[in-house]
């Protein structure tokens, strides 16, 4: 039987024995025997008994000292798999992360491990290749598969019936009559390595200062951090690829963190214009065979450059160098689910354990990373200007108090005169709208009824293209009806606001002769779509894009001077600490794809607040401004970075039960000064998925260890019961 680790007294002819972690929801270690002959040491990935099954599992360390009552109870390691273990670095980073975020270390570990069954020698695939006698019996089916392997080469056996559009079982018969052989396929090639002096661009006099600090950066190889800001369009990019360069001449594997890794074909074209191939990918739609052959070549040291989501972090490199964060700034780098962690932040925790340098990159740093800058934390490595000469975006205020577009109209008359002088000139424009969907919200206008998810404390979004109301927080939906459920009156239902569909129909009205593609996560079928969408947008051949925050993230379309956000006040009432940072990233962002390669760019904000100190700041390009009233802000109520937050998130099947824990949680903290304990309050969206939501916000000073406060509060606190729930967030992102 298995059993968490134990120290005590052994006997000096006891069996060896080591204290293995599990990638499952548990915190502690557990011992188990090692057999006679079998050589293990820390960080070796075996597989142990647990309980009736058999798992995968990390040895985490030499027990020394175990228990002598449990010697005869303990299982042995049943197997060592044939991988490569996991350094003391990486295992560090996961004790590091479980301690800080309050998640139990098998769940980190999970992260690391995200192979299952999968991991160990890749499986050999079956071929096969023609060399007997043709089959006494010759079908028009066999013809094919004949005619398709007449090379008499090795043919995978799933790729030459889908060639000569058979069935497998044409081809075992083709086998079983001896016509063709199978045979083991031999492995395919690792793919040829990055060149470092392939495609070594000419840089400008304002880049190469920026060059040599990444270079020097790649070359000192000891943690460091740095600030690559640099506005859009400055060449962050191939700037902060001369690190790459640099690491991979001195023989170690870099890291290149990005938000959307799947939507991002033009930075992996243009990392093959630099370094002559594609760097090996990680994200959540690569096949298992692919995902599999990738963290082997990463574990093993043949995969010199990864260019992946937040899990990448995680990955068991062989011998790290460097790690890079594009688009620092971006929120999609927080995981708010399961293990809740932001990828930024343990990034420079893995750069420090791992004693590598960091590059962050941004046009719009964080008021974190700005501040870290400012305090001479992080080297500030600045591209002030853009590439080639380019202007930055121009940026107007459309005040819609005095320029309203007409009723049932979202696109005010003067930004649909500039659109039409842009079509005119053969340029693009860019609608930008963050609301997926047709209309945010669909009522009878008989009854007043308003659809609301069944399930959600939450508005059904109307989706036209998929003739569905959505909810966009638990993913329910039910067909547009034809009358109101509520008071049974046809035709009378009416969407109100504007998604990014309906603005797609208003364009289509307003300007009939162009053609227009709407950009909305909602609308993705497969990243290839994706990825064709975007290439179809570089070329030229859209004339207005319409587009939710998928836009905003490092897309480059060279035809593209004019954005048009079509409501700029949007993110700013919503009651978020950050919604003021949050709206002038995203603005600067997405104007910031204008005017990138030819022509002058110009940005129109449809506002009802055109004296709002972050619209004041957007219109006048005074970054200083923004980041100066912000931060001053932040320090006078001690927000982060001034301050340090976490949120407790409770709920329950019904809202007593919810709120009761919630209750008792505050009644048990413990006293400090230097924390306060907000809550317990109905969190914004009180209801998700049918369970009622409490939140308690806990505040402290910076220094102090809010992680320690939090897990000494929770060890006297009642477990959960029933369907109860608790999720501790330690530095939240989202305050819904």
């Amino acid at each position: 039987m298995d059993h968490p680790s134990r120290s005590s007294t052994a006997p000096a002819n006891a069996t060896r024995m080591v204290d293995v972690l599990v990638p499952v929801a548990l915190d502690q270690t557990y011992s188990y025997k090692v057999p006679v002959g079998m050589e293990l040491k820390a960080g070796d990935l075996v597989g142990v008994p647990l309980g009736a099954r058999e798992v995968l599992a990390v040895v985490w360390g030499e027990n020394a000292n175990p228990d002598p009552r449990l010697h005869n109870r303990l299982k042995e390691v049943s197997e060592k798999l044939d991988v490569a273990p996991l350094k003391g670095e990486l295992r560090s980073v996961v004790d590091w992360v479980a301690n800080y975020t309050l998640s139990p270390r098998g769940m980190v570990l999970r992260m690391c491990l995200r192979m299952g069954e999968n991991l160990g020698p890749e499986r050999v695939r079956a071929g096969v290749r023609l060399t007997g006698d043709p089959p006494r019996r010759l079908t028009p089916a066999r013809a094919r598969v004949i005619e398709v392997l007449s090379d008499r080469l090795l043919h995978g056996k799933s790729e030459a019936a889908k060639e000569a559009g058979v069935s497998a079982g044409v081809i075992d018969g083709l086998v079983d009559e001896g016509t063709l052989t199978v045979e083991p396929m031999p492995p395919p090639p690792p793919p040829p390595a990055p060149d470092p002096e392939f495609g070594r661009p000419d840089f400008s006099p304002l880049q190469r200062a920026g060059v040599d600090a990444m270079r020097a950066l790649a070359a000192n190889g000891t943690f460091h951090v740095a600030l690559l800001d640099g506005v859009t369009g400055s060449g962050k990019t191939e700037v902060y690829f001369e690190a790459v360069a640099e690491t991979i001449r001195r023989g170690k594997q870099s890291l290149i963190l990005m938000p959307e890794i799947a939507l991002t074909g033009q930075f992996l074209d243009r990392f093959a214009q630099r370094f002559g191939v594609r760097p090996i990918e990680w994200h959540s739609e690569l096949t298992p065979r692919t995902r599999a052959r990738n963290w082997a070549a990463i574990s093993e040291g043949t995969a010199p450059v990864v260019v992946g989501a937040r899990s990448a972090l995680f990955l068991p490199y062989a011998n790290l160098g460097l790690i890079v964060v594009d688009e620092e700034h971006d929120q999609a780098y927080k995981q708010d689910e399961g293990v809740h962690y932001h990828a930024r932040d343990m990034a420079v925790v893995r750069a420090h354990i791992a004693k590598i340098p960091i590059v962050l990159a941004s046009a719009t740093p964080s008021v974190e990373s700005e501040v870290n800058a400012r305090k001479n934390r992080y080297q500030r490595v600045a591209l002030p200007s853009r590439f080639g000469g380019q202007h930055m975006p121009e940026i107007e205020a459309i005040d819609l108090r005095r320029e309203p577009p007409a009723r049932g109209r979202y696109i005010s008359p003067r930004l649909a005169s500039e659109i039409r002088k842009a079509i005119e000139k053969r340029e693009q424009a860019l609608l930008f709208l963050n609301r997926r969907g047709y209309a945010p919200l669909t009522l009878c206008r008989a009854c007043g009824h308003r659809f609301a998810c069944t399930i959600c404390d939450a508005w059904l979004v109307d989706h036209r293209f998929r003739q569905r109301l959505v909810c966009h927080h638990c993913g329910f939906s039910m067909p547009r009806p034809a009358t109101c459920p509520h008071c049974a009156a046809e035709e009378s239902l009416v969407a109100v606001g504007p998604g990014v569909e309906r603005l797609q129909e208003e364009a289509a009205a307003l300007f009939p002769d162009a053609r227009t593609m709407v950009l909305s996560s909602d609308l993705i079928t497969s990243i290839e779509t994706m990825r064709s969408e975007l290439n179809e947008i570089a070329e030229g051949r859209v004339d207005i894009i319409i587009g939710t925050q998928l836009v905003a993230k490092g897309h480059n379309f060279p035809r593209l001077n004019l954005v048009g956000v079509i409501d700029a006040d949007l993110g700013l009432s919503n009651g978020d600490p950050r919604a003021a940072e949050r709206t002038w990233q995203l603005l600067n962002q997405v104007i910031g794809r204008a005017g990138r390669e030819q022509g002058r760019g110009v940005g129109y904000l449809q506002t009802h607040q055109p004296d709002h100190p972050v619209m004041k700041a957007l219109i006048a390009c005074d970054r200083e401004a923004f980041y100066d009233s912000e931060i001053d802000l932040r320090e006078k109520t001690l927000y982060p970075p001034f301050g340090r937050l976490a949120s407790l998130i409770i709920s329950a099947g019904d809202r007593p039960s919810a709120e009761g824990l919630g209750r008792k949680l505050v009644s048990l903290a413990p006293r400090d000064e230097r924390v306060v304990v907000l809550g317990p309050a109905e969190a914004p969206l009180a209801v998700i998925k049918g369970r009622y939501r409490f939140r308690i916000l806990v505040k402290s000073a910076r220094g102090f260890d809010l992680s320690d406060y939090l897990r000494n509060w929770l060890a006297v606190c009642p477990k959960p019961k029933g369907n109860q729930k608790l999720e501790v967030d330690v530095d939240p992102q989202s305050f819904l």
